[in-house]
């Protein structure tokens, strides 16, 4: 029985390598490509999270001026999501408002704290990008553990697991009576900046 001829070994060892390396590439490729899709779908739910609070920070005004037999309560509940100006009868009381979230300001939202109405609180970037202000991934509100499940960007919280996702919230106001959330969610990926971004008209109660 003969062993292979020192070429042929060579030869063989060559080819070898060159015969992975394609079915490892795809592979790596179709890994990427799974957690791209994965970021993508959260950063989706993420973008329209946004949007809902924000949706419910103006509800929750119109319900706290009804509850205060406010006069004209569709405008008083607007006025406040928009400017903050609570109505006196509020103690002077600034429940939920984007003031700080009109163009060209940005602002972000952190959806585990709740405001004196319950909804999350909105807040300005501190450096003007949010660049800073990244998500984490945590189910617990205390002390214990429990399973990831909120959103904030609270680090301190037991079990916050830092994530690369920014939120980012924006208010374009189109009349005096409507006017257009912008929520933003981007993120860093394999050297890519991805993006991901919702937008809702919201007017004045009638």
């Amino acid at each position: 029985m003969k062993g292979f001829p020192l070429i042929e070994t060579m030869i063989a060892v060559t080819i070898l390598p060159l015969a992975m390396a394609g079915p490892l590439f795809t592979a790596s490729r179709s890994i990427v490509a799974a957690q791209t899709a994965r970021d993508q779908l959260t950063a989706s739910y993420l973008a329209q999270e946004g949007i809902e609070y924000v949706r419910m920070m103006r509800d929750n005004q119109y319900l706290a001026a009804y509850n205060i037999n406010s006069t004209n309560i569709a405008g008083v509940a607007w006025n406040n999501f928009l400017n903050g100006n609570p109505d006196p009868a509020l103690n002077g009381i600034d429940p939920s408002s984007i003031k700080s979230c009109i163009a060209p300001a940005i602002c972000s939202l952190d959806s585990a704290v709740l405001d004196p109405l319950g909804s999350g609180v909105v807040e300005a970037c501190i450096d003007g990008t949010c660049e800073s202000e990244r998500l984490y991934l945590t189910g617990c509100t205390g002390g214990g553990s429990c399973a990831p499940s909120v959103y904030t960007k609270q680090a301190n919280l037991s079990g916050s697991v830092e994530t690369p996702f920014i939120r980012t919230l924006q208010t374009e106001i189109i009349s005096p009576d409507e006017a257009k959330i912008i929520s933003t969610v981007s993120w860093d990926s394999h050297g890519t900046r991805y993006t991901v971004t919702a937008s809702d008209h919201l007017t004045a109660w009638q």
